[in-house]
């Protein structure tokens, strides 16, 4: 059975980016690759994946830069309300409104594997909202930002499954509880 797992990273205190969209505290960060909660483990087990528009943008650009193609395998949704370019050779799919259709359509091309909501927190957060949110992985840097793009932009409970450390990250696993209706 698929589960739905927003997999991220954040600095300490609850940023994905900062206020230009940046990821460059995130690339200095010491981490070990085939340690605790790494991606070569996490991906393995993903059979489709989801990203808002600015997500998309930034990997667009970030292969556009460094001549990298497209890494993802399998099928990838990028809800929008933006006419965007595709990438050559992957396997995008442009979606808008409700992300019920999206996660179902997900679920039939996952083949049982995991869905990766890849960013951002909105996104995520719209998931959790709709109950279709089942995981957060997330590898939380010694760095702060002070503003920028928040990890969930939303009240929610959640509750701690698993927590490691690799190397400069915390790794926590988390099970989204619900929407936090005290407070």
């Amino acid at each position: 059975m698929s589960r739905t797992v927003y997999y991220t990273a954040t600095t300490l205190d609850g940023y994905l980016a900062d206020d230009h969209d940046s990821l460059d505290w995130l690339f200095v960060q010491d981490i070990d690759n085939e340690g605790p909660m790494n991606y070569d483990a996490f991906i393995a087990g993903v059979g489709a994946i989801v990203m808002g528009r600015t997500t998309y943008e930034w990997v667009r650009a970030h292969l556009e830069s460094t001549g990298e193609s497209w890494s993802y395998a399998m099928p990838s949704w990028v809800v929008t309300h933006a006419d965007l370019p595709g990438i050559d050779g992957a396997d995008i799919r442009f979606a808008r409104g409700d992300v019920r259709l999206v996660h179902a359509a997900m679920v039939e091309a996952a083949g049982g594997k995991d869905l990766w909501v890849v960013g951002g927190g909105d996104l995520a957060a719209q998931f959790a909202e709709v109950g279709l949110l089942d995981t957060m992985m997330v590898s939380i840097a010694p760095v702060t930002l002070g503003s920028g793009r928040p990890l969930f932009p939303r009240k929610f409970d959640l509750r701690l499954t698993d927590l490691a450390q690799n190397r400069a990250f915390v790794c926590a696993t988390y099970d989204v509880v619900g929407p936090r209706l005290v407070g």
